[in-house]
């Protein structure tokens, strides 16, 4: 028997076994266009893992890590066919994999593995991860417009190919389970303004402004002047661009700098920072939140929207870097770092400030990166056109597996509304926030909506 058809009867007698002990009702597609069950009965759709080249089946014999697994979906030799990652996590029918060692035949797994042992496993070039130097604090030389850049420097049109009409790359807000992502992002930009209490003729600070559509919706729903930072060329372009379009310029600024840069101490009456926080890494919290308050006058709120790990035993535990975590900041997020919720709050009130919210948006994140996954592998030509096919399949790994991984609770995303402690007469700690938070959820708040009105 020729090599390649021992391969070929080897791959059906693994992929029968593996049916067997897993029952997942999902299908292997061989490198020759066969089709094999990877349960006991026939699958219910077309949901397939593709095996597009036998050499990927030896480079993951030889080196058995989640790396090479990631390098070979994006290389395209390993690839998901008929949907996306969550389709599979849904659709494994009575898969067990835990334990999976212990309850396979291992003399059959060695047999069958044997004819992919030798022969050609030539490595993809790896030329989608971020090649600099990841510094882990700012004074040890960060260079955090590299770090964004490399994310959000793709290509404008790519993420207008996945995210909603204002370009909103955060969590979404689904007040009703009926919404639209574009609803849910209006009803996010909305909900931010109304707890931070925007009023006409404020100055109102966003950090890690994005596209500025919460700049703009503030503006022009509450009537502050609006200050938008990023360090991304991109963002900072289309931003200016669509401030222009609605005459907001005297009211409305996107600059391309960083928030450290910002020199105006006690200039800002409210600062949001919606899903920056994540750039930022553990090692630069404390002089992240030292700058927030600096920035903030007395007594002016503060939205900390992020996304956020749960505690560990010990903070050694909690920085072990797992391998989903490694192949997502060299492939996607560089020098990104979760923290967890009590950390940001202990860094908060270690750093001047009185928390008064804390809002858990979990599930709201599992359905907006769900939607984004989808809208993304509907449009996955047109992505590939715009940043090229590996690239793409990394997106689709990374948004599918950010919305599974919020599902099962192993991230979270919370909102804290805090203020600049400021003390009035006798020491008294004053605060201005409502003793009630009823105007934000009661039944005839507008969802989506602006409360007050302000011609522009």
């Amino acid at each position: 028997m020729a090599g390649e058809d021992r391969r070929i009867e080897a791959a059906r007698r693994l992929v029968a076994h593996l049916a067997d002990v897993l029952d997942a009702d999902l299908t292997v597609r061989l490198w020759t266009g066969e089709r094999l069950p990877l349960g006991r009965n026939p699958p219910s759709g077309d949901l397939a893992l593709a095996v597009n080249d036998p050499r990927a089946i030896t480079r993951l014999i030889r080196r058995p890590r989640f790396a090479t697994l990631v390098e070979l979906l994006a290389c395209g030799d390993l690839d998901i066919e008929g949907g996306t990652l969550i389709d599979v996590a849904h659709r494994r029918g009575r898969m067990r994999t835990k334990g999976l060692w212990r309850r396979l035949d291992k003399k059959l797994v060695l047999r069958a593995l044997a004819p992919f042992l030798f022969g050609s496993a030539s490595a993809p070039k790896g030329e989608q991860a971020y090649g600099g130097r990841v510094a882990g604090e700012a004074a040890k030389g960060r260079d955090d417009k590299a770090l964004i850049g490399f994310h959000y420097d793709l290509s404008n049109a790519f993420y207008a190919l996945f995210l909603d009409p204002r370009m909103v790359y955060t969590c979404a807000y689904f007040a009703d389970p009926g919404m639209s992502l574009e609803e849910a992002q209006l009803a996010k930009l909305d909900m931010i303004c109304r707890k931070l209490r925007l009023k006409p003729g404020e100055r109102f600070l966003d950090i890690g402004c994005g596209w500025g559509a919460l700049v703009l919706h503030a503006a022009q729903h509450y009537g502050v002047e609006a200050l938008g930072v990023t360090l991304s060329e991109e963002q900072h372009a289309l931003a200016n661009a669509r401030i222009a379009e609605p005459g907001l310029g005297e009211r409305v600024k996107v600059e391309l700098r960083d928030y450290r840069s910002v020199d105006e101490p006690g200039a800002f009456d409210k600062i949001a920072s919606i899903g920056m926080f994540e750039h930022v890494g553990i090692d630069n919290h404390d002089a992240y939140f030292t700058q927030m308050r600096t920035l903030l006058r007395p007594g002016g709120l503060y939205l900390h929207h992020a996304i956020a790990r749960p505690a560990k035993r010990d903070m050694t535990r909690f920085r072990r870097q797992r391998a989903e975590y490694k192949a997502l900041t060299t492939y996607i997020f560089p020098g990104g770092e979760l923290d967890t919720l009590g950390m940001s709050v202990n860094a908060l009130e270690r750093n001047g400030f009185e928390v008064h919210d804390v809002e858990g948006w979990r599930e709201h994140y599992q359905r907006t990166c769900r939607e984004w996954a989808q809208a993304l592998h509907a449009n996955r030509d047109k992505a590939a056109a715009e940043v090229g096919p590996a690239k793409t399949r990394l997106w689709l790994i990374y948004l599918a597996g950010c919305s599974l991984a919020f599902e099962r609770g192993a991230v979270g995303s919370f909102q804290t509304l805090a203020s600049r402690k400021a003390k009035g007469p006798g020491g008294a700690v004053r605060s201005q926030v409502p003793p009630s938070r009823a105007d934000l959820y009661s039944p005839g708040a507008p969802q989506g909506t602006a409360t007050t009105a302000v011609p522009t």
